[in-house]
């Protein structure tokens, strides 16, 4: 197992990620496939192990304390997170956090994140009627929490804000890297912002919820004509490697075969060659079904509703190919004025832009594409529920 310097811990850089263990025929975790996955990573070095509290409706938790147990408590690094990105009347940090180190069987916990800051997470994280980061720092203080930081779905301006103020207290940031999201979802800009900050990167959906694990057509011929017997998967996470401040790559298997392929790919730290790296790189473009924006902003000057063009064709291009709710939560934080909803199609964006995008159509689509989704509220809602 490759390992990477974290202060004074050495981490295996492959951590096993309780977001999507395996199920039985009822939906419910299958703790003794967990368990023997578990097993299988500990034998082969593998020392870190991230759960979070809405993970499989408040189950991951106690699976993965359970199974710890079985393991001295100082051979491993155990992660959670306080869910504040969750729509909620009220956040209780104390209650959740005591529950958490219940669930898990703990005394403290090795690493915790604040979940998800986004655009609109960011006010419950700072706000001081809930006093989260505050609570969460007392806690450090008292070795309950040995490492603080946080994870992040959101766009450069809120994650330039978020660290402006509180970058000092935190000592990591978790994003979502991968070669299709390194334009897709601005995961360079990402990078290069948490390097000039100093702040060590975690990288979670490394092979993007299994797509880049198992991909379309004859994309993976090239990968094969180099390597034959080498996985999809693993050219996604030897990919990785070459990133700079990539210290923890995080990845959600589901069965023990998906371990035992992780786990050879960080034997040794082997990275791509650059002609490797690109070709991962154009393969990831035949992948998406992307409007050709280049963010020249031209479109915005002269928008009369004032929204930000660039960012809205982006979330688009995501979930195009990804019709998923992480895409669209930033847009569910911005004014009702400012949504693509509010775009009047009076034309004068595709008048000046470059590439000959329809913009009005695209906010059409975008805004029926979004109406199709569910609200971040409906599955705060649903966890809430999961969670009694």
């Amino acid at each position: 197992m490759f390992y990477t310097s974290f202060q004074d811990l050495s981490l295996s850089q492959l951590g096993f990620g309780a977001m999507r263990l395996p199920l039985k025929e009822d939906k419910s975790v299958d703790e003794a496939l967990t368990a023997r996955m578990t097993d299988y990573a500990i034998a082969h070095g593998v020392n870190y192990f991230d759960t979070a509290w809405p993970y499989h409706g408040g189950e991951s938790e106690r699976v993965m304390g359970r199974i710890l147990k079985n393991y001295p408590r100082e051979s491993f690094y155990l992660a959670t997170k306080y869910p504040g990105h969750q729509i909620s009347e009220t956040y209780d940090v104390r209650r959740v956090f005591e529950k958490q180190l219940e669930k898990c069987g703990v005394e403290y916990f090795d690493f915790y994140l604040l979940h998800n800051v986004y655009e609109r997470s960011i006010d419950v994280y700072r706000s001081k009627q809930w006093g989260i980061i505050d609570y969460l720092l007392e806690q450090k203080k008292n070795g309950r929490i040995r490492h603080l930081g946080f994870s992040t779905h959101a766009g450069i301006p809120a994650l330039t804000q978020f660290l402006d103020e509180y970058g000092n207290v935190m000592e990591f940031c978790q994003i979502e890297l991968n070669y299709l999201d390194w334009t897709l979802q601005n995961a360079k800009e990402k990078c290069e912002l948490l390097n000039a900050r100093g702040l060590p990167i975690w990288v979670m959906e490394p092979v993007r919820g299994g797509k880049l694990a198992k991909l379309p057509g004859d994309l993976a011929e090239p990968l094969r004509a180099i390597e034959p017997d080498a996985s999809e998967a693993s050219w996604a996470l030897r990919w990785l490697m070459d990133i700079p401040g990539v210290t923890m790559v995080l990845s959600g298997m589901s069965d023990l075969s998906q371990m035992q392929d992780n786990v050879r790919t960080f034997e040794a730290h082997r990275t791509l060659s650059a002609s490797e790296r690109e070709m991962l790189l154009s393969i990831a473009e035949k992948l998406k079904n992307a409007l050709p924006c280049t963010a020249c902003r031209y479109c915005c000057d002269g928008c009369p509703q004032g929204i930000d063009i660039p960012r809205m064709i982006s979330v688009l291009n995501e979930i195009r190919f990804a019709p998923t709710v992480n895409a669209i939560m930033g847009i569910e934080a911005l004014p009702e004025e400012n949504k693509p909803s509010s775009c009047i199609g009076c034309g004068a964006c595709a008048a000046v832009c470059p590439q000959n995008i329809d913009i009005p159509s695209a906010m059409e689509e975008l805004s029926t594409r979004i109406r199709a989704l569910p609200t971040w509220a409906e599955i705060s809602r649903q966890r809430e529920a999961e969670q009694k």
